[in-house]
Parts: structure tokens; C-alpha cells; sequence
């Protein structure tokens, strides 16, 4: 599964930022599940991308991180994606549901 701890462009203004508390608590949660995870980014350096709501929940106050499954080619008319990325995410919601 792809960890995205911040997203957006133009420093800290429109965008969203995990701080270093909730990220360990996802990070340490996925750990001991036993879930394969890696971190990501998202988009080119002060372009955006990617197409996420987390800020506009990041603005509204929340913690947010963004995670999915890594693809290639997304939005064409194949997307590739390793079997075990996926299995790894649905583990990993799995258990973020079960726990909180």
C-alpha cells in the first residue's frame, strides 16, 4: 500500500499534512498487523495532483493521511496494479475499520 503523508502546492496553503503523532499511529498500527506498506508522493513539487479530498478534510480540521493502491496508467484505459499492493491495502483498511 502507498502512504502519502502530505499532498497540494504552494507550501502549506491548500494542502494537507500528517503530523508526525498520527502518522506513527498509522504507520505503528499497519506495523503490527504485519501490512506491507512504502511511502509515495503525489503529483509534481508544487503542481498538485492526484485528484484527493484530504485537504479539504485537513482544512475542516481532521487528521488525514492519504493511502491506496500504487497504479500505473491511472485513468487510461488499462491500469496496473500488483496483486500484492492490493491485498496489502484491503489488509490494511481492514484493519483501520476493526481498530477505530
Amino acid at each position: 500500500m502507498g502512504i502519502s503523508k502530505f499532498t497540494g502546492s504552494g507550501g502549506k496553503y491548500s494542502c494537507n499534512d500528517a503530523n508526525a503523532e498520527f502518522n506513527a499511529k498509522i504507520l505503528n498500527m499497519l506495523n503490527e498487523a504485519g501490512v506491507f506498506w512504502q511511502t509515495g508522493e503525489l503529483g509534481k513539487v508544487d503542481e498538485g495532483g492526484g485528484g484527493t479530498i484530504a485537504y479539504i478534510l485537513a482544512n475542516q480540521g481532521a487528521e488525514v493521511i492519504d493511502c491506496g493502491v500504487g497504479l500505473m496508467g491511472m485513468h487510461s484505459l488499462y491500469e496496473l496494479c500488483s496483486k500484492a499492493d492490493l491485498y496489502s491495502t484491503y489488509k490494511a483498511y481492514k484493519v483501520f475499520l476493526q481498530l477505530n
